[in-house]
């Protein structure tokens, strides 16, 4: 592949570069975690023109929010389970938008992960390039 093409706010690292390794079906679990978080919080995953810098990138203000607290659907009101669903949700993408794609899930862990219970859900390392890696049980690329 000469030219790396897509979405801002969807493109794995890796189409851009090779540092954090080759691109692979990992490149669309990023992309899928992208999608998911922006669902959750019905916004686009970068937004230019924020008023605080922590709102420009939509999974700083995701961990914010979870660090706090916080209802991750802002201004709705939802049913517990609706609550819940869209935490699994957040954690499931925040998980799949680790910076390196050894880190990320495959996506038949993917489905495991949507599918099960939020208590057992333990929230990624923030992904960004400074951060100590962890792997997901299950990750593995082979």
């Amino acid at each position: 592949m000469s030219d790396a093409r897509g979405t801002m706010g969807y493109v794995a690292p890796e189409l851009w570069n090779r540092n954090f390794g080759g691109v692979s079906h990992k490149s669309d679990v990023y992309s899928f975690g992208m999608m998911l978080m922006e669902m959750v919080g019905g916004r686009k995953n970068v937004i230019a023109d924020a008023s605080q810098t922590s709102e420009i990138y939509f999974p700083h203000w995701v961990y914010k929010k979870l660090d706090l607290g916080s209802d991750l659907i802002p201004g709705e009101v939802i049913t517990v389970e609706e609550g819940e669903i869209a935490k699994r949700m957040t954690i499931v993408g925040l998980w799949c938008i680790q910076t390196f794609p050894n880190d990320r899930p495959t996506m038949s862990r993917v489905i495991e992960m949507l599918e099960g219970n939020v208590i057992s859900l333990e929230i990624p390392p923030k992904p960004i390039l400074s951060s100590p890696t962890r792997s997901v049980p299950g990750s593995s690329t082979s």
